[in-house]
C-alpha cells in the first residue's frame, strides 16, 4: 500500500466480548502489524439504552488481557478523536444533511414490525425483509425538515443495481439491490444514526484503509458502498473473517450469552493457549 495502513477495532458496548470478537480483533491487529500500520480502538456506543460504561471498560481490559493492542483510542488519544461515537453526533448529522439535500434518503413512518407483517415484502436470505418499493414517498418528502429526529430515515437504493467489491479474504463479492436488500435505515426515529451510516462516516474521517470484521457483516459492505458513493467518499478495503462457532455449530453472540472473555479471564484461562488452540485457529489458514 502506498498510504499508511490504518485499521480499527470497533466493539459496541452492549455486553461483554466473547472469543469471536477477540479473534476478529486479533486478526485486525495482526494485519495492521504486517503493514507497519496503525490500529485504532473506537467505542461504538451510540445506543444509549443498551450501551454501558462497564462494557466499554471491560472491552479494553479484556482485549489487552487477550494480547491485543492499539495505537489510538479513548484511552490513548490520537489526532482523529474523539473515539467514542456518542461524542461524534455532529459528523453523522452533517452526513444526514448531505444525503437529504441530494435526495438519497427519505423519512419513513413504518416500523420493523410493519415491514415483517407486510404482504409486499420478500425475504433475502434471513436478513432484514426487503422494504417494498410501493412504500417509497416522493423525492421531495422531507425537504423542509432540518433535523432527522422523530422519523426513521431510509436510504433510497438504486433499483436492481449490482454492487461488486473485492474482499481481501473471500475474493470477488456481489450483491444486488432490490433482491439481497432494499431501502435501509440510516437514522432511527429515537435520534440514533444507524450502524451503516455511522461507520462509513467514522471510517472515512479516521482515514481507515482496511476494515476487518466478521463475515456476518458482508452484506453491510454492499449497503455501505452505496453510502460512500452518495457522500463522495473513498471506501477502504475490506477483510471479512470467518465466524467462531460453539460445539453445536452456532456462532458465538452476546444475545445467546456465549462465554465472555471476562469469564475466561476470571476462570484462569491462558490467553496464549486460547490463541494457539485448533478451536481458535480453525478456518484461518490464510494468516
Amino acid at each position: 500500500m502506498s498510504q499508511i495502513y490504518r485499521g480499527r477495532i470497533a466493539p459496541s458496548p452492549t455486553g461483554y466480548l466473547h472469543l469471536g470478537h477477540a479473534r476478529t480483533f486479533w486478526i485486525a491487529m495482526e494485519r495492521a502489524k504486517a503493514e507497519n500500520g496503525i490500529l485504532i480502538f473506537r467505542d461504538e456506543d451510540l445506543d444509549a439504552q443498551r450501551c454501558k460504561a462497564e462494557y466499554s471498560e471491560s472491552a479494553k481490559d479484556d482485549l489487552k488481557w487477550f494480547g491485543c493492542d492499539w495505537q489510538e483510542g479513548p484511552d490513548k488519544g490520537g489526532a482523529y478523536g474523539p473515539y467514542e461515537q456518542s461524542k461524534r453526533t455532529d459528523l453523522y448529522l452533517n452526513a444526514w444533511k448531505i444525503l437529504k439535500e441530494n435526495k438519497r434518503i427519505y423519512p419513513c413512518t413504518k416500523s420493523r414490525k410493519d415491514l415483517r407483517k407486510s404482504k409486499e415484502n420478500h425475504g433475502n436470505n434471513d436478513q432484514e425483509p426487503i422494504y417494498p418499493e410501493a412504500w417509497r414517498p416522493s423525492h421531495d418528502v422531507g425537504d423542509s425538515m432540518q433535523f432527522p429526529n422523530g422519523y426513521n430515515w431510509r436510504f433510497r437504493v438504486p433499483d436492481n443495481k449490482k454492487i461488486d467489491f473485492i474482499d481481501e479474504r473471500l475474493g470477488p463479492c456481489q450483491f444486488s439491490s432490490s433482491i439481497d436488500f432494499g431501502d435501509f435505515l440510516v437514522w432511527r426515529k429515537d435520534g440514533v444514526p444507524s450502524y451503516e451510516l455511522s461507520v462509513v462516516v467514522d471510517d472515512a474521517a479516521m482515514n481507515i484503509t482496511e476494515v476487518v470484521r466478521g463475515e456476518d457483516l458482508l452484506i453491510s459492505t454492499a449497503r455501505q458502498l452505496l453510502i460512500y458513493k452518495a457522500l463522495g467518499l473513498t471506501p477502504p478495503q475490506f477483510y471479512h473473517t470467518p465466524l467462531v462457532v460453539d460445539d453445536t455449530g452456532n456462532r458465538l453472540s452476546k444475545r445467546s450469552h456465549s462465554v465472555s472473555l471476562k469469564e475466561l479471564k476470571n476462570q484462569g484461562y491462558d490467553p496464549d493457549r486460547l490463541r494457539e488452540s485448533e478451536y481458535w485457529w480453525s478456518g484461518l489458514e490464510d494468516l
